[in-house]
């Protein structure tokens, strides 16, 4: 296990009486594949968030092997603990492609590139010039780019065509699957969460293990 979430309760700052999260509890390991899926305004992209050290909750904890991430600050478990992909790719739109890559840690810009298919040609073009699939590879190469053992990614494929799509869903499975990541993906995909090794529903802030996924409903384990 490399990250936990253990009973975390999550409400609004502005509204304390709404709770978004409800003593949620979840183990994660290397070299898997989850996929969260759930409703809009379910709770999952907050999950997510507070994973990443981007909040943290009213109570409850996030452990990061075994330690909770507020003990070496949440700077330090976003820049050395965990990388991130979103779905408005986040990229810095006066840098060029490599430019963009190299933000992300210090492995080879070009090779990963390469992996994530974007062509020679393309690296030093200005990101705003490539197409939403194109900038969507680019953040995953970014990401990738961090030693991070944990990446987690917010609805990577909610703008692209199907091809793409595809294409950017086995990018995540390989990182999990070869370079022993754990890779963590808030989706409203079925198709994206029928090919993850573990699949989570989060469904009025609370959060079930799902026995199978199919486009018209998934039944929970018991």
């Amino acid at each position: 296990m490399i990250l936990e979430a253990k009973n975390v309760l999550y409400s609004y700052k502005s509204k304390r009486d709404k709770i978004v999260l409800k003593n949620v509890s979840a183990t994660f390991e290397e070299a898997t594949f989850y996929a969260i899926v759930g409703s809009s305004g379910s709770g999952k992209t907050t999950f997510l968030s507070l994973l990443a050290g981007l909040d943290h909750p009213v109570s409850g904890n996030i452990l990061y092997g075994g330690e909770d991430i507020r003990k070496k600050g949440l700077n330090y478990h976003r820049r050395h603990n965990v990388s991130l992909v979103f779905q408005n790719y986040n990229l810095i739109d006066y840098l060029t492609t490599e430019e963009n890559v190299k933000l992300g840690g210090r492995k080879n810009a070009g090779e990963l590139l390469r992996e994530v298919s974007i062509f020679r040609e393309d690296w030093k073009r200005n990101v705003l010039q490539l197409s939403g699939g194109q900038q969507q590879r680019v953040a995953i190469a970014r990401a990738l780019a961090s030693e991070a053992k944990v990446l987690l990614a917010d609805e990577p494929t909610g703008n692209l065509d199907e091809d793409t799509a595809q294409d950017i869903t086995e990018i995540l499975k390989e990182s999990a699957h070869k370079m022993n990541k754990c890779v963590v993906v808030v989706t409203h995909s079925g198709e994206l969460a029928k090919q993850a090794d573990v699949v989570f529903r989060m469904k009025n802030g609370e959060l079930q293990v799902l026995e199978r996924i199919d486009d018209s409903s998934a039944q929970p384990r018991s």
